[in-house]
């Protein structure tokens, strides 16, 4: 470090308040990182990197580039609110290295959550409407011209919005297209809702477009105009992203509804699409399918085009009535015939995938010739009804985690002393779907029956087969593997949020199994990691990966799955169940026969309340450990937050 003024360096701050006009001062990258605030009084940076001092005129530098080969544009809210009135660092100076403002921006994100559960209304004044202050914000950001200047897909829906958009992306991207994706929510990390030409937005590109927003904004709000909530904001940063990183096209997925929600903002997309309809979101939507149907063609504009799915004739008439008074042209675009692909399968797993993947080909060919552009993408297919090369190849590597996900635990391999290849998967498995409505409970029931039961033996598999740990890894499984004697046990570990029925989804998801030819032998409810009024990165550590303290919601979702599997008659005492303590299950529990639980005599060996998800994690290990010879296969459903939470544990 080289100083030429007495200076007292503090973690936290730097206090340099006696620079003369032309002293230098350089500090070590170490000592940068280990402070969290600066304080630099009457002080500015040259774009060489030297602390000079503010002329006599009080003129303050207009650029601060970099320092030392950082770049300075990302500072927290905390930092700059502890800065008072230091004009010049907290206008104009831009922060520490990208990597160690990632959590400070997090933080940032978890100020603008405006409920602490969902169901919750928000706390949001002020006197402009949502879609009102959506247009200020753009307006203030300069971006209202170049958002209606993008060329744009717009999806709504109840089930399958993030399928249909991922594989409009995929496929427009192989039709060497430059694309934009935002879809909701995050399951590990917040740069997952923003994906260029198929990538998640990098962390470097995500720190640069987040602090430039929220400086701007934060310089701009009012009494009347505040801060928006985490999703405005989330969806004004995908704009804001798309415009600058000039993609051809940027699907947009709508996050609840469609008339009000923050993306409504888009005026002339190219063409508009609703996916499967059903009831979900009801506290916020309505509770008849009708009434949510209006609500998701709001985003019909007038003689825009319009593509949907076959939907139930309550909801297709709002649809259809909606789209006439706009003079939209709608169309329902039939399920893909697999037999079109030449061949190739699609990347995500389950039928009712074929359900979106049909709604992805017509946005897709409609957007195609909405921009001149179908004729360029058919010149190298022989005919016209086929669907084209380039389609075939974007269904097929479609990727979209949490949505029938196949996950082989790498650490359970290392317990499996019947595995002597390396390459071995380990007996421990974990089949991921974030369903939370019937319907889509219902497709995870069949899907998970379809790629997980094996008459008792299941064949362990090569790792290459998994390159990816995909969404459609299990077709390999016949393909690639030898049979063992390696016994197969389904057990369910699950969790949902509060403004769900558990009663409906636990019901759905057992007949469906059932229907199937599955039977889970046991159900563990544990409760969530993440929460709701925090936004946590993929390395974030939170509070709540050790034990909580009140697993209330966790009883009441064992008693009605005990209620679900044993029948109505006779009931468990609910003193009784909430009484029990939380603890770790032995490791025979697991292995216990479930023909011994009896709901009259308060054995429950077919469920259990987990202290923690982490410890939930372990002990399954620990269980597999135990017994090599058994092949457990765990379905993870009820809640992309749950979804998201085991992923992050898995990947540690």
């Amino acid at each position: 470090m080289i100083g030429h003024a007495n200076t007292v360096l503090k973690c936290g701050i730097f206090g340099l308040s006696n620079f003369h006009e032309q002293e230098q001062f350089f500090f070590t990258p170490g000592q940068i990182f280990s402070c969290l605030a600066i304080s630099l009084h009457n002080q500015g940076l040259t774009r060489d990197g030297r602390l000079q001092a503010r002329t006599k005129s009080g003129s303050k530098l207009h650029q601060c580039s970099t320092l030392y080969g950082f770049r300075y544009s990302n500072m927290s809210s905390q930092v700059l609110e502890n800065m008072g009135s230091n004009e010049v660092i907290r206008d104009y100076l831009e922060d520490v290295p990208l990597s160690f403002s990632y959590e400070p921006a997090m933080d940032a994100l978890s100020s603008l959550i405006t409920r602490q559960k969902r169901g919750e209304r928000s706390n949001v004044m002020g006197k402009y409407g949502k879609l009102d202050r959506m247009l200020m914000y753009l307006k203030i950001l300069g971006l209202e011209e170049q958002v209606a200047g993008l060329k744009i897909i717009h999806v709504a829906g109840t089930k399958g919005k993030g399928s249909t958009c991922t594989f409009c992306e995929a496929i427009l991207r192989e039709s060497g297209f430059r694309t934009g994706l935002f879809t909701s929510p995050h399951l590990i990390d917040v740069r997952e809702r923003f994906r260029l030409d198929g990538l998640e937005i990098s962390e470097e590109k995500f720190l640069q477009y987040f602090w430039n927003c929220w400086h701007i904004l934060k310089e701009n709000i009012t009494d009347a105009l505040p801060m928006p909530p985490l999703f405005q904001f989330l969806t004004v940063l995908a704009f804001k992203i798309f415009v600058c990183e000039q993609v051809d096209v940027a699907i947009i997925e709508v996050g609840l509804g469609g008339t009000r929600d923050s993306t409504n903002v888009i005026k002339q997309p190219v063409v508009c699409g609703i996916t499967s309809l059903g009831m979900d979101h009801m506290e916020t939507l309505g509770n008849i399918l009708g009434q949510i149907a209006l609500h998701k063609a709001g985003i019909f504009k007038h003689q825009i085009p319009a593509f949907t799915v076959p939907q139930l004739s309550e909801a297709m008439e709002v649809l259809q009535e909606r789209a006439h008074e706009l003079m939209v042209p709608l169309n329902v675009a039939a399920p893909l015939d697999s037999k079109n692909l030449k061949g190739v399968k699609i990347s995500l797993s389950g039928d009712h995938q074929l359900i979106n993947a049909g709604l992805a080909v017509s946005l897709c060919k409609c957007w195609l010739q909405r921009t001149g552009n179908w004729e360029k993408i058919l010149h190298n297919d022989s005919q016209e009804t086929d669907i084209p090369e380039a389609f075939c190849r974007g269904l097929s590597t479609a990727y979209l985690s949490g949505r029938a996900e196949i996950v082989y635990d790498k650490f359970s391999k290392y317990y499996n002393s019947s595995a002597t290849d390396e390459n071995s998967c380990g007996n421990l498995i974990f089949y991921l779907d974030g369903a939370h409505s019937p319907e889509s409970m219902e497709a995870c029931a069949r899907w998970f029956s379809s790629v997980a039961k094996g008459n008792g033996k299941v064949s362990p598999l090569s790792l290459s087969a998994l390159r990816n740990f995909g969404n459609g890894c299990a077709r390999h499984i016949k393909d690639k593997v030898e049979e063992s004697n390696v016994i197969s046990k389904q057990i369910l570990l699950f969790n949902c949020m509060e403004v769900r029925d558990p009663q409906v989804l636990l019901t759905h998801l057992v007949n469906a199994c059932s229907s199937s030819g599955t039977h889970l032998s046991k159900a563990l409810f544990v409760p969530n990691m993440s929460k709701y009024n925090k936004v946590t990165s993929g390395t974030s550590i939170t509070a709540s990966d050790s034990t909580s303290g009140d697993f209330s919601w966790q009883f009441s979702l064992q008693r009605i799955w005990e209620k679900v599997i044993h029948g109505p008659d006779p009931v468990l005492d609910r003193s009784t169940m909430m009484n029990r303590t939380v603890s770790l299950p032995s490791l025979e529990f697991l292995y216990e026969d479930a023909f011994h639980c009896s709901a009259a005599d308060q054995l429950l060996a077919c469920s259990a309340v987990m202290p923690s998800l982490p410890q939930t994690i372990k002990w399954l290990r620990d269980c597999v450990k135990e017994k090599p010879s058994v092949r457990v296969q765990v379905l993870v459903t009820g809640s992309l937050h749950l979804v998201g939470d085991v992923l992050k544990l898995l990947r540690r």
